[in-house]
């Protein structure tokens, strides 16, 4: 085992955040009973936020961020993750209140650790990572209140990040007809090609007005804006339909009135991936590697090495990222 590791860490210098790749000592990894040799992690907004020191995501500097990784198993006191296991992980407290996956290794409780689903690659993992499985609960949501593809179109904001692309991907090949909904003009054709039936620009659907409802168009939502946004993605939504809520990038402030919920009854589910319990994420994981797999993964990301990531962190913040980004931690001399 070597003395120690390569990482991206984001320090403070009196007022001032630094951050980039250096080495540390294996002594200050944070306790666990397994320790993985990161193989892939991958760029999130929460990822790029942490980078940048924000105190709401990156809890205590100096911090490894990176919310998901991937990896093998190179130390372990439990019986049911031996050394050799190749293993996921996303979400609790990595990458936010413990050193994540932007970093060689990586030592966790071990049931945080969930063996690669046989049908998935590492590679492939990380390109759905938090992502994916934020798409995915937002899929079960629409789906456990009953909205079912003759209901009417599924419209998704921010359709080219990472949750949003998946999401088309993802509802479109359960035969929902999707309405992707994106300010990038050059962008319509690849959403087109993930499953999209129309792509329209986001004006077409923020309402800056102070009406209390505005016409049905939707018979489901997936919002990863927030703001003013999903406020009017809510006023819009057809009677009885259901809008899963999983961003904030348009702001936290939600500009609602009580009518789209006591005179449609529509629903607003929120999705949280961070904790979402261990079964429900077991079901979800299986279901993305099975019947739910996304087809042609590698158009839905692009795959930098971890020297790479200051370039990507300032493009996901501007919004200027499409899909998925991989982060390559492991050298070709692993």
């Amino acid at each position: 085992m070597p003395e120690d590791f390569r990482c991206y860490l984001v320090t403070r210098e009196g007022d001032r955040v630094t951050a980039g790749i250096t080495r540390r000592p294996m002594s200050e990894l944070p306790t666990g009973d397994v320790l993985i040799r990161v193989q892939f992690s991958s760029v999130n907004y929460k990822d790029a936020m942490a980078a940048t020191g924000n105190p709401g995501v990156a809890r205590k500097l100096p911090h490894v961020p990176g919310i998901d990784a991937a990896g093998v198993v190179v130390e372990s006191t439990r019986a049911d993750l031996p050394v050799g296991t190749e293993v996921v992980v996303t979400g609790r407290e990595l990458g936010v209140e413990r050193w994540g996956g932007w970093a060689e290794y990586l030592r966790i409780p071990g049931e945080w650790a969930l063996r690669r689903p046989q049908a998935l690659t590492l590679e492939d993992a990380m390109t759905i990572g938090t992502a994916g499985f934020t798409a995915a609960q937002c899929l079960l949501a629409v789906r456990s209140h009953g909205v079912r593809p003759p209901d009417g179109d599924i419209v998704v904001t921010g359709a080219t990040g990472g949750v949003g692309s998946l999401a088309v991907k993802l509802f479109a090949s359960q035969g929902y007809r999707v309405v992707a909904v994106s300010g990038k003009a050059d962008k319509h054709e690849w959403l087109r090609q993930l499953g999209a039936a129309e792509v329209i620009d986001r004006s077409a659907v923020l309402d800056s007005s102070s009406r209390p409802l505005l016409s049905a168009r939707w018979a489901g939502a997936v919002d990863t804006v927030g703001g003013a946004m999903l406020a009017s993605v809510v006023k819009g939504t057809l009677h009885r339909g259901c809008v899963a809520a999983c961003g904030v990038v348009g702001g936290p402030e939600l500009p609602l009135n009580v009518y789209p919920f006591i005179l449609r009854g529509v629903t607003l589910a929120g999705i949280d991936s961070a904790w979402c319990p261990e079964d429900r994420r077991r079901v979800i994981w299986e279901l993305l590697s099975t019947s739910w797999k996304p087809n042609d993964l590698a158009v839905q990301r692009t795959v930098v090495d971890l020297d790479q990531v200051a370039d990507v962190v300032p493009k996901i913040l501007a919004g200027e990222v499409s899909g998925r980004t991989v982060v390559r931690v492991a050298t070709e001399n692993d």
